[in-house]
């Protein structure tokens, strides 16, 4: 299961649809995948993650190899600035492995519409139960959908 964000950006799932057999293929996590405006062009940021973390090696092994499959598979895009990353600290939580994966740690999570009338939370992550992310905060737990979260991360 899988975080699905309403409306998502074609250049980015095609990105994402490119990106994964090549992770997989390489021993890569692809973690995330965003577009951001850069002094006019565009920005395509990809987040990897690998057992150990990932080497400054890495990131420029996997820029070339994207790179060229992007420029292969999507012919549409328009000039773009090409940048693979380490999620870091704050890494987005996405996928249902990576709510049980970081159980135990401290997250943040926004949700499409109010909750208890509001829409951002900050707890501990208490990992999935019953299909639902569940977060304690301030001693309560809160259950989520994942069609409820608009965006999840490490704190």
């Amino acid at each position: 299961m899988k975080i699905q964000q309403k409306n998502q950006d074609p250049i980015i799932a095609g990105i994402e649809e490119v990106a994964e057999p090549l992770c997989v293929a390489e021993g890569f996590e692809l973690v995330h995948v965003e577009r951001l405006s850069d002094r006019g062009g565009m920005l395509v940021r990809v987040y990897l993650d690998k057992p150990g973390g990932i080497t400054i090696d890495d990131c420029v092994y996997m820029t070339r190899q994207l790179g060229d499959l992007i420029d292969v598979h999507l012919e549409d895009v328009e000039a773009y600035r090409l940048e693979i990353s380490s999620p870091g600290l704050k890494r987005p939580l996405k996928k249902a492995a990576d709510f049980e994966r970081f159980k135990g740690k401290k997250v943040k999570i926004e949700t499409v519409e109010p909750i208890e009338g509001r829409k951002k939370f900050t707890g501990i992550l208490n990992g999935i139960q019953n299909g639902r992310v569940e977060v304690v905060v301030n001693k309560n737990t809160i259950a989520f959908q994942f069609e409820q979260i608009s965006k999840s991360r490490l704190a």
